[in-house]
């Protein structure tokens, strides 16, 4: 009987390739063209996560209350998040404090700019559930400190429609750094965020 020589038998990791290159062929023949409707609305959702300014100006034509509001998006690391929103006099009412309806508009669009950005230009999101608790009046520019309380990166890898709940500490921005934080409200926001391939299927988006 000849010994076999290990040097030409294939490895998993060979094998595993093999399948794959395999696999390729079928995947490509089934893989659908984007229009270039989708391609152009692809282009512009990148866009509007780029940087604030392309923010601003997609903000103009498709959120103008995100717009006029004047929020901005800012990342702290890579699972946390946080928008500021100006005290400016179309967020205030008429005793000078940060109207509670801003406050509360405000923290969809931070919750959902943030799952937008994560998620990409391939998902829609959609707001199913949002809570806000008023704790004392804003009177200065609002802060929302924005955690999510599941693992959206695993979410999004499983390639499926999901709900995602976020979590939104909001704060009275201090003015110098020897000021005491205070902590206005509490949102928490559940979104369903699902697939634009899983959504043409169903025949839902043209």
């Amino acid at each position: 009987m000849e010994a076999l020589d290990c040097a030409d038998l294939p490895d998993d990791a060979d094998r595993a390739g093999a399948d794959a290159k395999a696999a390729r062929p079928h995947e490509r023949r089934h893989r659908r063209k984007r229009t270039l409707w989708e391609k152009a609305e692809a282009f512009v959702s990148r866009l509007s996560t780029r940087n604030h300014f392309w923010h601003r100006v997609c903000s103009l034509i498709w959120l103008p209350y995100a717009f006029h509001s004047g929020i901005k998006m800012k990342k702290i690391d890579a699972r946390s998040f946080q928008a500021v929103l100006p005290f400016r006099r179309f967020n205030r009412n008429w005793y000078n404090a940060m109207a509670g309806a801003a406050l509360l508009g405000n923290a969809e669009i931070a919750g959902g700019s943030y799952i937008f950005g994560v998620c990409g230009v391939d998902y829609t999101v959609v707001c199913k559930r949002l809570e806000y608790r008023f704790l004392r009046p804003c009177l200065g520019p609002a802060v929302y400190r924005i955690e999510p309380e599941e693992d959206i990166e695993a979410l999004v890898a499983s390639g499926q429609e999901f709900n995602l709940t976020v979590k939104m500490n909001v704060v009275q921005q201090i003015r110098r750094p020897s000021d005491k934080e205070k902590r206005v409200g509490v949102a928490t926001a559940t979104f369903h965020v699902t697939p634009k391939a899983h959504q043409r299927s169903r025949g839902r988006l043209k």
